[in-house]
């Protein structure tokens, strides 16, 4: 990727454009991200920077953590994250990123981790349609048919069965970018992405676009 930043969800709201046109966006406060760690292809196996994103107090990290920042002294970061750039011959341990890296009408891929909503089953899951609600029918939101007949005697990898529902790494390609506040380090992006508020996602250089 070209460039990548950690930031914060704040929520979702609208703005209008100048034709009076409602557009819904989801307000990122992005950054400052400080640089922590350069990693390189000679002595790590691959290009890539460390990044440390919102301060946090002393007492919230571990020892290896504190003297993590203790070795190149810096100030104590609560996430940290790895951004796999193309070009790092740019950046230096102690550099900061901000929202200003991106610009008003690029497009971007958003990846977070989504909402976790515990052990679900097949009807909420994966949108599957109940039985019928009469007293009699006795099979109202179980799983259907298994297929695991005579042939072949047990239930087939991939079978779409209750279980966990959320709380997985997911990207959104391609969305625009419809504003920068670089004095609030805020970015405002068309549509939705993973997450609940309050969480972390990170905005890369879209892939594909």
């Amino acid at each position: 990727m070209k460039k990548a930043i950690l930031g914060k969800k704040i929520g979702m709201t609208q703005i209008f454009d100048e034709s009076g046109a409602a557009i819904p966006v989801t307000v990122i406060e992005a950054g400052p991200c400080a640089v922590t760690q350069i990693k390189t292809e000679e002595k790590d196996g691959y290009n890539a920077i460390q990044v440390g994103f919102e301060d946090v107090k002393e007492k919230k990290l571990n020892k290896a953590e504190k003297g993590h920042f203790a070795k190149f002294k810096l100030g104590l970061k609560r996430y940290l994250s790895e951004l796999r750039l193309d070009d790092i011959s740019t950046y230096n341990v102690g550099d900061e990123i901000k929202a200003d890296i991106f610009e008003q009408g690029e497009v971007v891929d958003v990846q977070g981790i989504t909402k976790g909503k515990g052990f679900q089953g097949v009807i909420k899951r994966h949108g599957q349609s109940r039985g019928p609600m009469s007293h009699g029918s006795m099979y109202h939101r179980r799983v259907g048919s298994l297929g695991g007949t005579t042939h072949v005697g047990r239930v087939l990898k991939g079978k779409k069965m209750p279980g966990r529902m959320g709380g997985k790494t997911v990207t959104i390609q391609n969305l625009k970018v419809v504003k920068v506040d670089v004095e609030r380090n805020l970015i405002l992006i068309k549509g939705s992405m993973p997450g609940a508020k309050n969480s972390i996602v990170k905005i890369q250089s879209a892939i594909k676009a």
